[in-house]
């Protein structure tokens, strides 16, 4: 993790955000409103029991956990801190929230990282990868931006496949801030670096 900051061009437009909404293959991912608070609540609760062994937040999670967390939203996306979207799908149960997933300014100069969890009945359907792939590109249009990571205890095997196939790197394991009640409390760190631009052609004039 570099400490410095990122010299690209642009890096002084702190106005930059990403989309507020973003299609992608089978999920839509839109900003959250205050008026998400009934479904996020509904949602959480649903899958208590899924999201608890591997989300600290969702232990005793209550209305005013949800109503804390959309302030916070909406206060991050203003500041340009965070970036919070509802995952909902385009097939089946159209509009309904799925989950969420988020941008986080939160490993310094020219990173960003990405964190999400899925309801229980929309498991293995693709949704985070999806959605993840959808914020990898957010990320990587915004100035200043050169790499993004996804961080999961080590222990929750499932996660590691989303960045797996969207081409991260394993670069770090480390203690995790805030552990999950069924990890080890040890984070794998995956890595995905700004592709390099496609270099120019020069091409040669004929002369007759």
């Amino acid at each position: 993790m570099s400490g410095r900051e990122n010299d690209r061009p642009g890096n002084d437009r702190p106005d930059a955000r990403p989309d507020e909404l973003i299609e992608h293959g089978q999920v839509v991912l839109r900003r959250y409103r205050m008026d998400d608070l009934d479904a996020i609540v509904q949602t959480v609760t649903d899958s208590a029991a899924h999201l608890r062994p591997w989300m600290p937040w969702a232990a005793d999670y209550t209305r005013e956990s949800a109503e804390e967390f959309l302030a916070g939203s909406i206060q991050g996306w203003d500041e340009g801190t965070v970036f919070n979207y509802a995952i909902t799908i385009t097939t089946t149960d159209a509009g309904a929230l799925a989950g969420g997933i988020g941008l986080m300014r939160r490993i310094g100069p020219g990173g960003l990282e990405i964190g999400y969890w899925v309801h229980r009945a929309y498991t293995r359907r693709g949704l985070a990868t999806a959605a993840s792939a959808a914020l990898v590109e957010q990320a990587f249009r915004l100035p200043g931006v050169d790499r993004v990571e996804i961080v999961h205890d080590e222990l929750n095997v499932a996660s590691s496949g989303i960045p797996r196939k969207l081409g991260f790197t394993e670069v770090e394991r480390r203690p995790i801030e805030l552990p999950a009640p069924e990890g080890s409390g040890v984070g794998v760190v995956w890595r995905l670096t700004r592709p390099d631009p496609m270099p120019r052609c020069t091409v040669a004039r004929a002369v007759s």
